[in-house]
């Protein structure tokens, strides 16, 4: 499987302390993406369910999980994998929240087993590709034209409250190779982004 990136405590991509997991490789390539280098199955991003459930596993021992939010890249690019990981996870905490490029009827088009075995396990689905001149700012999307599905209604109330009492926040984890921005950005982000880095004489690739 490829995941590029797994962080605790995620807390502006659904409610309580949360275990974000980001799946690389995409195909849908959305203008204005702000995970444009997950596009790719890159090498580097392979790694294998004992050593994904080896690092959840730790933080689980050290600190509550309240739920999880799979995003990427694009984690029904890896249907087989992600069922196979939704399996463990709900152990866990039940709450699992995905994010999509593909739409719900999309998914429940394709012949795929392994797509019913993920929705039925999954808690919320946010769904449709970013349109960049749709981001408004909306609660928990990118851009307007995506749609929240509660598909466990024992989540629903949590997720009400969650988006009524919350608004979109950025987190910032610090990284290795530098800092990871996590949240809903708004229009503009990556552009914003480089040209800030450009004003204080960096290019990519540099870090602080």
């Amino acid at each position: 499987m490829h995941i590029a990136r797994i962080l605790y405590p995620v807390k502006v991509l659904g409610p309580g302390h949360r275990v974000g997991i980001w799946m690389a490789g995409c195909r849908h390539c959305c203008k204005g993406c702000s995970n444009p280098e997950l596009w790719e199955f890159a090498p580097e991003y392979r790694t294998s369910m004992a050593t994904v459930m080896r690092m959840i596993g730790t933080i689980h021992r050290q600190h509550p999980i309240e739920g999880f939010t799979v995003t990427g890249g694009e984690p029904f690019e890896q249907a087989e994998e992600l069922a196979a990981l939704i399996d463990k996870l709900v152990v866990i905490s039940e709450d699992v929240l995905i994010y999509s490029g593909y739409t719900l009827p999309e998914l429940r088009e394709r012949e795929d087993n392994f797509i019913d075995d993920i929705l039925r396990q999954t808690a919320v689905l946010i769904d449709g590709r970013y349109q960049e001149e749709l981001n408004e700012n909306c609660r928990l999307r990118g851009s307007a034209n995506q749609t929240i599905h509660v598909l466990n209604e024992n989540y629903r109330v949590s997720y009400q409250e969650y988006l009524e009492q919350r608004e979109n926040e950025i987190q910032n984890f610090m990284a290795a190779d530098g800092i990871i921005s996590v949240g809903i950005h708004r229009a503009g982000y990556t552009e914003a982004l480089a040209a800030g880095m450009r004003f204080r004489g960096l290019t990519e690739g540099q870090k602080e």
